[in-house]
C-alpha cells in the first residue's frame, strides 16, 4: 500500500471514531429518559455536562444510531367562548409569570384502564411549569379538589396576591372552593366557556403526561397507573429539562431564580 493511501485511511478511521464518546452519551441520555427526549433536549443535556456540541450534529448522530423521540405533541383546537359568570378571565392567556407563585392553573383529566377511571387534579405554576400539588382519585368528587388545595396552601403564605386559573368545571363553581381561595387571598380566574386554549398551560401538561407515559403502554390496573403517575410527576418536576427554562427542569429553574 502506498504511504499516502495508508495515512489517508488511518485519518479516515480516526474521523469515524471522532464522535464515539458522544454517541455513547446520546444513547445513555436517550434511554435514561425512556425515549422521551429529542435531539434538542439531548443537546442541552450534553451541554449541561460541559461538552459543547451543535444540535445539528446530535440530530445527525441520532439518525445514525436509529434513535428518535417517541413523543408527538398534539395541537389543541378551540373556539372563542363565553365569559364565565362565576369569575372573570383575569389571566386572558397571559401565561407569562415573572416570579414563582404569581400565577397558577388547575384542571382535572381522566384516565381509563379496563373500564375503570382515574382522575388527576394538579396545580401548575406558570412561572416554571412546576406541579405545585396534585391529587389522584378514582372518583371525580370535590374532596379531590380540597385535598389538592390543602397541599398547595402549605407552600404559600396567607393573603397572597396569587391568581389561580381554571376552566368552568363544576368543581370550581362550588361556593366552598371560592370561599377557600378568598380566605387565602387568591384571585379566582376562569376560562371562557368551551375554550381550552384559555387554560393552555395545564392542557399542555396533560398532553405531555399522556404522550410520555399513558399512551406508551397498556396498564393492567389503576394502582399500576397511579404509581407511575406519581413517579412521572417527580421526574417531570426534577429531571425533565425544558427548552424555555434554559435547559433546566422546573425545580432547577426555581432554585436558579432564588440564587439570582
Amino acid at each position: 500500500m502506498a504511504r499516502s493511501s495508508y495515512y489517508y485511511y488511518e485519518k479516515k478511521q480516526q474521523t469515524a471514531d471522532k464522535y464515539r464518546y458522544i454517541k455513547s452519551l446520546i444513547k445513555q441520555i436517550y434511554h435514561l429518559h425512556k425515549g422521551r427526549f429529542g435531539y434538542r433536549r439531548i443537546t442541552l443535556e450534553i451541554n449541561n455536562k460541559g461538552i459543547l456540541i451543535n444540535h445539528k450534529t446530535v440530530l445527525r448522530l441520532m439518525k445514525l444510531l436509529g434513535l428518535k423521540s417517541i413523543i408527538r405533541v398534539k395541537k389543541y383546537k378551540s373556539y372563542k367562548g363565553e365569559q364565565g359568570k362565576i369569575a372573570s378571565n383575569i389571566l386572558k392567556r397571559n401565561f407569562k409569570a415573572l416570579v414563582p407563585n404569581e400565577k397558577w392553573a388547575t384542571d382535572v383529566t381522566e384516565f381509563n384502564v379496563s373500564g375503570k377511571k382515574l382522575y388527576l387534579s394538579p396545580i401548575i405554576d406558570l412561572f416554571n411549569g412546576e406541579i405545585i400539588s396534585y391529587d389522584l382519585s378514582e372518583r371525580a368528587n370535590f374532596n379531590q379538589i380540597l385535598s389538592m388545595l390543602k397541599k398547595s396552601f402549605e407552600k404559600i403564605p396567607n393573603k397572597t396576591n396569587l391568581i389561580l386559573h381554571s376552566d368552568q368545571g363544576w368543581q370550581y363553581q362550588m361556593k366552598q372552593y371560592q370561599y377557600l381561595l378568598k380566605q387565602k387571598g387568591i384571585k379566582q380566574s376562569m376560562s371562557r366557556r368551551g375554550n381550552c386554549l384559555d387554560n393552555a398551560i395545564i392542557e399542555n401538561f396533560f398532553g405531555i403526561l399522556k404522550s410520555e407515559l399513558f399512551y406508551l403502554k397498556k396498564y393492567s390496573s389503576i394502582n399500576q397507573l397511579k404509581q407511575e403517575i406519581i413517579e412521572y410527576i417527580d421526574y417531570y418536576n426534577n429531571d425533565r429539562i425544558k427548552l424555555n427554562l434554559k435547559g433546566m427542569s422546573p425545580i432547577q429553574y426555581r432554585a436558579h431564580y432564588y440564587q439570582i
